[in-house]
């Protein structure tokens, strides 16, 4: 007798609590019409030196091009979420809060980091300032 393979589909969330050493690198900075890369450049520079400062290994460098407010809409927020619904990285770097939704939007921003958090995932800013004294994380 042949057994037929289970086709129903299953919603469910990483089953084993995330590697907080693994840390996905998230990159949405505006661009200057003169130094269009510089503001990105800049936030990657500072996430790898933040990472490796504090012994985590970025896994994947996500990037997105500045100005949709709600991170849900953007392709490489989107890939955020799935490394961190997979228990792939414990640890979301950002240069600060505004990357993640801007001011105006603080509401999404704070929606995201509640959504990673319940995963057990961490966002940590690299930017020294917010970098040393932990942030505006709620």
């Amino acid at each position: 007798m042949t057994r037929q393979p289970d086709t129903r589909e299953t919603t469910s969330t990483a089953t084993s609590r995330p590697d907080l050493d693994m840390a996905v690198l998230y990159v949405c900075a505006e661009r200057s019409k003169l130094t269009p890369t510089l503001a990105a450049d800049r936030a990657e520079a500072e996430g790898h030196e933040f990472a490796e400062a504090r012994g985590l290994t970025i896994t994947e460098v996500v990037t997105d091009p500045y100005g949709e407010p709600d991170p849900c809409h953007r392709e490489g927020w989107t890939r955020v979420r799935e490394l961190a619904e997979s228990g792939a990285v414990g640890v979301v770097i950002v240069r600060w809060p505004a990357c993640i939704a801007p001011e105006p939007s603080h509401e999404l921003r704070h929606r995201e980091i509640s959504w990673l958090q319940d995963r057990g995932v961490q966002v940590r800013y690299s930017w020294e300032p917010l970098a040393t004294g932990g942030g505006e994380v709620k």
